[in-house]
């Protein structure tokens, strides 16, 4: 089931790289990036290409669309949800009823989006931090923080794709790489608002369409070691 569901993401990111880009992987990097995912993911060739192909309009099917949903979670924070879907009448709808279920919100286009700001993160493991430090920086990088035990190279979203590729051929170990909604500020949960923002974005991020969600919140190491190890 986790292997099927990592597919359909990786399947979701090539196609969204594709319509964007197109097919040519050395003109496409975030294609080569979807590509490297897929690799890592142990999707078959053909699935991989296929996928490709239907996001370039190559292939006939679906037509996917990229949207921003928007609400309110635990202690008023903010939530912003990163989609990829057929059916946008259809995830509005599932996630809609996800909020509600948890006594929550979804607010209206623009209503927090300007607490945020897209910047590419790319956490890199193992390496020396002023080795990494000035080649980020040399790459187009923005910023270069240790956020322990590993660390964090920051970029604008038009540089990211290229500052990763520098990273990875410069033989650097990257952990993970994406593109995320960074809030300005945080608000710290604790207790049941914390334990509730943790509930209410793992259902949301067990639908298929969703990228990725993105808070205000901040929410200590230990409580959500507790939260994951009671399996709520």
């Amino acid at each position: 089931a986790k292997r099927g569901a990592a597919f359909t993401r990786v399947i979701r990111e090539l196609m969204q790289a594709a319509r964007k880009g197109g097919s040519a992987s050395d003109t496409n990097a975030a294609l080569r990036t979807a590509i490297a995912h897929a690799k890592a993911a142990g999707m078959p060739k053909d699935t991989m290409e296929r996928a490709i192909k239907k996001g370039a309009g190559e292939l006939e099917g679906q037509q996917m669309e990229d949207l921003l949903l928007e609400g309110y979670g635990p202690g008023g924070c903010a939530l912003l949800i990163d989609i990829t879907t057929d059916s946008r009448n259809r995830i509005v709808a599932e996630i809609r009823h996800i909020f509600t279920k948890y006594g929550k919100d979804m607010a209206a286009a623009g209503s927090v989006t300007w607490m945020f700001a897209k910047k590419g993160q790319i956490l890199v493991e193992g390496a020396d931090f002023d080795k990494l430090f000035e080649f980020a920086v040399e790459a187009g990088a923005d910023d270069v923080q240790d956020v322990g035990g590993a660390i964090e190279v920051t970029t604008s979203p038009d540089v990211f794709h290229a500052v990763r590729e520098k990273i990875e051929q410069a033989g650097f170990n990257i952990a993970n790489a994406e593109l995320a909604w960074v809030p300005s500020t945080t608000v710290k949960l604790e207790g049941k608002e914390a334990e509730g923002m943790l509930r209410l974005i793992g259902k949301i991020e067990e639908l298929d369409d969703v990228n990725g969600v993105y808070g205000n919140h901040e929410i200590d190491e230990a409580t959500i070691v507790k939260f994951n190890a009671a399996g709520a």
